[in-house]
């Protein structure tokens, strides 16, 4: 733990109470310039510490922002088990997805396991295909995950579909638990509230050439919480909605985006230990599409490619069975449907 973290974690204990620089420097087992620096640094990143040096430090609270200290301080409580995990924060970034990448290109990817890579905006977000995806700042979170499970350090290949399925499962209980609202699922990686989009997940395979399997996987999820009428451009503004609306609706519940984050990844990284047949009936039972006529693009990209099919159900391995018109059944594992409008 470092110095700013302890520092932290003394001032936010201490229930608005004064600590002394001296005290501080004495559980830290640092001197009072490095208190100094570190009560600084907290500073810059917006929390609200008033005092000096000589008078003591009081905690006032802390600003709506994203930093590596409120995340981890947020994922602990809440996920304890996590405790070892590495976060780190941007204000802006390219993309999350493509950091995380890199990273796993630079080192061995088992230590590199559970890491979260969290952004208030992203220059270049992506979601499937490469496509753009919105990503303005203060309006959202977006975060990306490195996963590493024991199966695939044994050389067994990780199903990139079940990883997204089983995080947007995830996604939809923390939003609900959070903001009291009912999000649905949109086969496979997007998630919705009130027909409109409000988040999408993007998994990402590693693959490991001597073994010709996908060693480590990068799952990426973008979510808006609220917007203004210039958040999104025009064609992105008529399908996509947030969890709260409007940046000035005082009705709606509001929390913390370091606490949402956090939660947002620890309930990613737990829910892998749960039973998969549970987590399937979740996901299934989310789902607005089952019973549903779609249309099926098996080229994605391709219009010409486009057929009309009907929604049966979701099977154990997150595929969509559908009907074609000649009564054919069929399940899809990957490729991309829309609602079929008359």
């Amino acid at each position: 733990m470092t110095t700013k973290e302890k520092v932290f974690n003394l001032l936010t204990q201490s229930k608005k109470q004064v600590i002394s620089g001296e005290k501080l420097a004495v559980e830290c087992n640092v001197s009072r310039a490095a208190i100094w620096k570190a009560v600084k640094s907290l500073r810059n990143e917006g929390f609200l510490i008033e005092g000096s040096t000589n008078g003591g430090y009081i905690f006032c609270g802390e600003m709506d922002v994203l930093n590596e200290t409120t995340v981890k301080k947020f994922l602990i409580s809440e996920y304890p088990k996590l405790k070892t995990s590495s976060v780190e924060c941007f204000q802006t970034i390219d993309s999350t997805n493509t950091y995380a990448k890199k990273l796993l290109a630079e080192n061995i990817a088992s230590t590199l396991n559970k890491k979260i890579i969290v952004a208030e905006s992203q220059t270049k977000g992506r979601g499937r295909l490469g496509r753009f995806f919105c990503s303005p700042e203060k309006t959202g979170i977006y975060l990306s995950i490195i996963y590493v499970p024991e199966y695939a350090m044994e050389g067994k290949n990780i199903d990139p579909a079940k990883i997204t399925a089983f995080s947007a499962v995830a996604a939809c209980r923390v939003i609900k638990k959070l903001y009291n609202v009912e999000p649905k699922i949109k086969w496979i990686n997007d998630i919705y509230l009130n027909q409109k989009k409000i988040a999408g997940i993007l998994t990402e395979g590693i693959t490991n050439f001597e073994t010709g399997c996908i060693e480590a996987c990068v799952i990426g999820i973008g979510i808006n919480i609220q917007h203004n009428e210039k958040s999104f451009p025009e064609d992105v503004a008529k399908i996509a909605g947030s969890i709260i609306g409007k940046e000035n609706n005082s009705e709606q519940k509001k929390v913390s985006r370091a606490k949402f984050a956090a939660e947002i990844a620890g309930e990613i990284l737990s829910i892998f230990d749960e039973k998969k047949e549970n987590i399937m009936k979740e996901y299934k039972a989310a789902s607005f599409l089952i019973g549903s006529i779609v249309n099926v693009y098996s080229l994605i990209g391709d219009d010409t490619s486009v057929y009309k099919a009907k929604v049966l159900e979701i099977d154990d391995n997150a595929g969509l069975v559908v009907e074609l018109s000649n009564g054919t059944k069929k399940t899809l594992n990957s490729g991309e449907v829309t609602l079929h409008s008359n």
